[in-house]
Parts: C-alpha cells; structure tokens; sequence
C-alpha cells in the first residue's frame, strides 16, 4: 500500500500536469467516515478524462459510484457530495463489505 503522503503527492502532482495542459478535472477528497471504512477522511482520488485515475477513496463499489459521479462533475462543471454506504444491505452479494458510511466531495479543478 502506497503511504498516504506519497499518495498525496501522486495526487497533486497529477493535478498540477491537468493544470498545466488545461483540462478539467475532478478532485474527490473522503470529508466524513462512519464505522469501518477502506480509507479515512482526507484520503483523495483524482479524475482526469485524458489520464485517468490517481488516488483512492477506498476501491470497490463505493469508489465506482465516486467516478461516475466525479465524471459527472467534469462535464457539468459542478461540484457534488457522494454517500456511501457499506453496510448489511451489501453484505449478501459483496464479501468485502467494511460496514461503514463515508461522504466524498468532489469539485471541478
């Protein structure tokens, strides 16, 4: 597992690249977590149409609805907050399922 400052690193790095090339890009950053969760608050994923994925808000099927929504946020330009939840209700189709809640913000950058 990559440790979280170098993952921070990544991350900023790849944001500054976008920047520099002026694409529009989506940074979601975990700003609540409840119970068991893959990753803690502050963890970030960045999205970038041309270069793809940097970072990690836990994996799996939570970070999947993130993508779709950080997509979302790159062609509408606006910002949004994603809940995710891993609780019981998973449990009967998914065997990784934490049992806990985090919420993402995702902005435009």
């Amino acid at each position: 597992m990559t440790p979280p400052m170098d993952e921070d690193r990544r991350v900023f790095t790849a944001l500054a690249q976008a920047a520099r090339a002026g694409r529009r890009v989506a940074l979601a950053t975990v700003v609540h977590a409840r119970g068991s969760t893959p990753r803690g608050v502050g963890s970030k994923l960045l999205w970038d149409p041309v270069a793809g994925l940097v970072g990690t808000v836990g994996g799996g099927c939570g970070e999947a609805a993130v993508l779709e929504a950080a997509r979302e946020v790159v062609a509408t330009g606006r910002p949004r907050r994603v809940r995710v939840e891993l609780t019981e209700a998973l449990e009967a189709w998914s065997p990784a399922v934490c049992g806990g809640v985090f919420e993402v913000w995702i902005e435009p950058r």
